[in-house]
């Protein structure tokens, strides 16, 4: 058989009957020849694949040759090896539940080269069919078309299925903030709890609950009526520390867990660091707050850890986020009101400073947005602020010439409080 020059396609028969396909690919990585073998029973198929190889190099879409991953195996290095190190604690929380919670179980033992988009897109509908929501099913998508994105750039990929498939459609949740009767009885039931003042915090000023729950009594000064937002609290990540005794899949169920994330990070943006003004009634409120948290502490005695917290257990540790979002249900519950999430407080809050007409860029540092466009997702037009647009337009449109105000009539120091006492 007469030899193919260097670099060029070889077929062959072997003596055991197999047909044979060597296709040069380009160069390793040691600078040797990337040369791949194909083997099949009948010389047709082993054409066929020689000519995909050679169209796949001559398009310069190669993969790596060496390791085949699954997707479970690339899922997992990529978060803990490639991502990781990059990522703000939260953001790997998110990506680490996608990975562990669905893809994985889900999808895991496909081969990377393989997965298609219409697997993941049978599996986003088997997500919600099983009861997720579709923001949820849409962050996994978000998470695989990224981790599979990186294994393209690596050349582990040919294309990106996940940027092929479609996600799941995502609607905006009709949000009804709580009214101003309704804040009044939540608050009201609080300050019959411990840490009752973390909840006129997130009813008056908005914060994310990692906010609140990272706030230091440094960050706070009572006597110029400010407030620091600096960190966010973040949720533990716990690893198993009983060498596999426990049988308990989730590391948080552990008796003997470890957290091994720190108990606070960076906000969620830039924007996210801010100062704040307090009203008169939130500093009374923190004041005795404050002195209630002395008192805790002189009872707990040696039992206190002092880390400065302003809502803290009571032997002085952070608050737990999953202790403190059951203790918003069972609040709601006392103060019979709609059973919101914790996070509506923030809607509740965003919308009261549409109410008092305060300007957008003053309501993008109180709640810490980066874009204007947080505004039109966090203020809701609620049936009272309609009816005081729609008196406001009546009263210019069909005002009579009695109704007119003389400007010897008004008071040049009275603009802003007349604009409060009608919104």
């Amino acid at each position: 058989m007469k030899r193919n020059p260097n670099g060029r396609s070889s077929i062959y028969q072997s003596a055991d009957g197999y047909w044979h396909g060597r296709v040069t690919m380009g160069v390793k990585d040691d600078g040797t020849p990337d040369r791949r073998h194909i083997e099949r029973k009948s010389k047709a198929a082993v054409v066929a694949r020689v000519k995909e190889l050679e169209k796949e190099r001559d398009e310069g879409i190669v993969t790596k040759p060496g390791k085949k991953w699954t997707l479970e195996e690339w899922l997992t290095h990529w978060l803990e090896n490639i991502a990781r190190p990059h990522l703000r604690h939260t953001s790997y929380s998110a990506y680490r539940v996608a990975i562990h919670t669905h893809l994985i179980p889900g999808l895991g033992a496909h081969k990377l080269q393989k997965l298609e988009p219409e697997h993941l897109e049978k599996f986003y509908r088997r997500m919600t069919a099983n009861g997720s929501k579709p923001a949820t099913a849409h962050q996994v998508h978000r998470t695989v078309r990224v981790a599979l994105g990186e294994a393209l750039r690596r050349g582990h990929l040919k294309a990106n299925p996940a940027a092929i498939a479609k996600p799941p459609r995502i609607t905006d949740e009709d949000v009804e903030p709580f009214s101003v009767e309704e804040s009044q009885r939540i608050m009201t039931e609080a300050g019959k709890r411990p840490n009752g003042a973390r909840w006129a915090v997130a009813l008056s000023l908005g914060l994310r609950q990692g906010e609140a729950l990272a706030l230091r009594w440094a960050d706070v000064n009572l006597e110029a009526h400010e407030l620091r937002v600096r960190w966010t609290r973040l949720r533990p990540i716990y690893e198993h520390r009983c060498g596999g005794k426990c049988g308990r899949p989730d590391a948080g169920y552990c008796p003997e867990r470890v957290q091994v994330n720190p108990i606070i990070g960076e906000t969620k943006s830039r924007a996210g660091k801010r100062t704040i003004g307090l009203p008169d009634e939130l500093v009374e409120i923190l004041r005795q707050h404050r002195a209630e948290q002395d008192k805790a502490r002189r009872i707990a005695r040696q039992m206190w850890n002092e880390g400065g917290w302003v809502f803290a257990s009571p032997t002085g540790e952070p608050l737990n986020p999953n202790t403190d979002y059951h203790e918003w249900k069972a609040l709601l519950k006392r103060a019979e009101v709609r059973d919101m999430r914790l996070h509506d407080a923030r809607h509740t809050a965003a919308t009261m400073l549409l109410a008092l007409g305060v300007t957008e860029r003053a309501a993008m540092g109180i709640m810490g947005w980066s874009s204007t466009a947080m505004a039109a997702r966090y203020q809701h037009m609620t049936d009272p602020i309609r009816r005081d647009i729609a008196k406001r337009v009546g009263g210019l449109l069909w005002a009579t010439a009695d109704d007119e105000v003389r400007p010897e009539d008004e008071d040049p120091d009275d603009g802003a409080a007349g604009v409060l006492a009608t919104a």
